[in-house]
């Protein structure tokens, strides 16, 4: 008996950015929670949020447009590596068959952005297996967010996320 297993092909959000935006922030691809509410970092234990709202100074905020608002404000953008991609699941491990966001055009049409941080290894991974790095950008790969990253507290990850609203 034959077993088939179907795989959704899993799709991006258009980026969050803006004509302030400075540092962009690229994760692999939504997860299913992310994906099923249309906001990005949607699953409740996920830190990315209470990580911005610390390091931005604003630990009201609860809203997704009010976080969106947030991240502009602060000259912070959001996009992910893939486009789209075949993934049972959230794991970003689980990722294959991708194809990669049009990164490089929007940093040409964004000549703002300056650093590019990698939310975990796997959009790092990704990154290099598609871009070439652009000059004048500095690119850094901190932690995962993902809750599936354990080994990393909240206070440790707020540390050295710190580098996203320092020059």
């Amino acid at each position: 008996m034959k077993c088939l297993f179907l795989v959704m092909l899993k799709k991006s959000f258009p980026p969050l950015i803006s004509t302030s935006t400075h540092t962009l922030i690229l994760g692999s691809l939504p997860g299913d929670k992310s994906l099923a509410q249309q906001e990005y970092y949607a699953h409740p234990q996920n830190r990315f949020w209470k990580i911005i709202k610390h390091l931005c100074q604003a630990p009201e905020v609860t809203q997704y447009t009010d976080k969106v608002s947030l991240l502009h404000r602060n000259g912070i953008g959001l996009w992910d590596v893939c486009a789209e991609a075949s993934r049972p699941g959230s794991m970003d491990l689980a990722i294959k068959d991708e194809s990669p966001n049009r990164i490089t055009e929007l940093l040409e049409e964004y000549p703002s952005i300056t650093k590019v941080i990698f939310n975990g290894q796997k959009a790092h991974n990704l990154y290099l297996k598609h871009f070439m790095k652009k000059k004048g950008v500095r690119y850094l790969c901190l932690p995962s967010t993902s809750p599936a990253n354990a080994k990393t507290n909240l206070e440790n990850l707020i540390e050295q996320w710190r580098i996203i609203i320092s020059n």
